[in-house]
C-alpha cells in the first residue's frame, strides 16, 4: 500500500453505491478509498479535457476543424509515411 500525502475530504455516497463499490474494490484487490480516488482522478481528468477543448473549439474552428472525425484525418495523415 503506498503512503501518499493528500487532504482528507468526507464523501457522502448514496446507499445503493456502497455494494458496488464493496464489490469493485474486493474483486479489483483494492480499498474502497484506491477505487474512489481512481474513479475521481478519471472523471477530474475527463471534466479538465472538455473545459480544455471547449477553450481549443474557436481557434479549431477557424482552420476548418469542426469535429473529431477532422482531427482524425489530420492526424491519420502526418502518420502515413511518405513514399
Amino acid at each position: 500500500m503506498s503512503h501518499m500525502k493528500g487532504e482528507t475530504i468526507t464523501v457522502r455516497l448514496e446507499e445503493s453505491m456502497i455494494p458496488i463499490l464493496d464489490e469493485v474494490a474486493k474483486r479489483s484487490g483494492r480499498s474502497r478509498s484506491e477505487v474512489i480516488r481512481d474513479a475521481l482522478k478519471r472523471q477530474l481528468m475527463r471534466e479538465r479535457l472538455l473545459q480544455l477543448r471547449q477553450r481549443a473549439m474557436p481557434y479549431a474552428e477557424r482552420v476548418g476543424i469542426y469535429t473529431d472525425e477532422d482531427v482524425l484525418k489530420i492526424v491519420s495523415a502526418e502518420r502515413k509515411p511518405s513514399s
